[in-house]
């Protein structure tokens, strides 16, 4: 099923293995490294400050960014406190030409949700719901609701919001079955995902702890759900859709090579000093990779010049390093 297209919005995707959008890691080098090794059915952005979109230049923005050969598959993930500055921001997008729109009532960051914004606005379930009407006002492009359990551990809840977002106009949801003040210090509920889905018409993507071929296909069976949303993995792993779509594999070299490519690709879109505070937040979680992932993150990070983190990634794969069978979950809470 996750291998077949799927239409939001009026729209056809080619499968159902979505990039989650990421805050800090979701930029347009990250994005084209996973769509160089290809079969990722949708890109979604990180989050762009909805305020700041309208009078964002694309050129010189780190996150209001994208290639145009990505455009069509791109979607612009958004957050912000009102209905009216979702509105604007969503316009902005669609006039951009690019593939749809994304309401982040997911993010639990404090700095997010003290301007209101996030997972903040689950504690008003009317201004989220007008949210969601508003940018469905505005604009014709397919809208996803990307949004959290809630503040409480209450399955009804997100299913009673999943509910109100689509009267409200949303085309599809993306959830995480976690409750916000819950970083990622418990696993998910996957069967909150099946009660989202079991409430509303429209598709609904999981997202949370899905790793390996085999977390794929459980949460696909235990949920229902219509596709996966993958993150941290997605950056440790770039060519996991590779892997898990068309069932490629790839040898210990894949990891040097990705190393030094990403980094190329950052140094190609970002002035040095950003491009190497992007490299050292992809190797916390490229690490996970390995058994003994922290030392391989210090052996990566300990630079703070591009040609000094490229000299890094020579010295730390001259050597074979031992690969770990599931990714290290003490560096993904990172």
């Amino acid at each position: 099923m996750i291998n077949t297209p799927i239409t939001i919005g009026g729209k056809e995707i080619p499968n159902r293995l979505f990039l989650a959008p990421l805050a800090g890691l979701g930029h347009v080098a990250m994005r084209q490294i996973i769509d160089e090794f290809g079969s990722c059915g949708l890109l979604f952005s990180e989050m762009c400050s909805a305020k700041a979109v309208p009078q964002e230049n694309r050129e010189i923005s780190p996150m209001f960014r994208w290639r145009d050969e990505e455009a069509s598959r791109l979607v612009m993930q958004i957050f912000g406190a009102t209905p009216l500055e979702m509105a604007l921001a969503a316009e902005r997008i669609e006039r951009e030409g690019l593939f749809g729109v994304d309401i982040n009532f997911g993010c639990s960051v404090s700095g997010i949700c003290k301007k209101e914004s996030g997972a903040a606005v689950l504690k008003d379930p009317d201004r989220a719901e007008a949210i969601v009407r508003e940018v469905r006002k505005a604009v014709n492009i397919p809208l996803f609701v990307k949004y959290r359990t809630g503040w409480k551990d209450d399955p009804a809840f997100a299913a009673e919001m999943g509910k109100r977002f689509e009267g409200a106009g949303a085309d599809a949801l993306v959830f995480h079955p976690r409750v916000s003040p819950d970083r990622r210090s418990r696993p998910p509920k996957w069967h909150h995902i099946k009660a989202v889905k079991e409430a509303v018409t429209i598709p609904v993507f999981g997202n949370g702890n899905v790793f390996t071929h085999s977390d794929l296909t459980r949460i696909v069976e235990t949920t229902s759900c219509d596709g996966v949303s993958l993150g941290r993995i997605a950056i440790a792993r770039p060519f996991v859709f590779a892997e898990m779509l068309e069932g490629k594999s790839f040898g210990p070299n894949i990891y040097p090579q990705v190393a030094l490519r990403f980094l190329d690709l950052v140094e190609e879109a970002f002035s040095e000093g950003y491009a190497v505070r992007l490299y050292k937040k992809f190797a916390l979680y490229f690490a996970a990779n390995f058994k003994f992932g922290h030392p391989v993150f210090k052996q990566l990070a300990y630079a703070d010049t591009l040609d000094g983190l490229r000299e890094n990634i020579h010295a730390t794969f001259a050597s074979p390093l031992e690969l770990s069978s599931t990714p290290n979950l003490n560096l993904f809470t990172g």
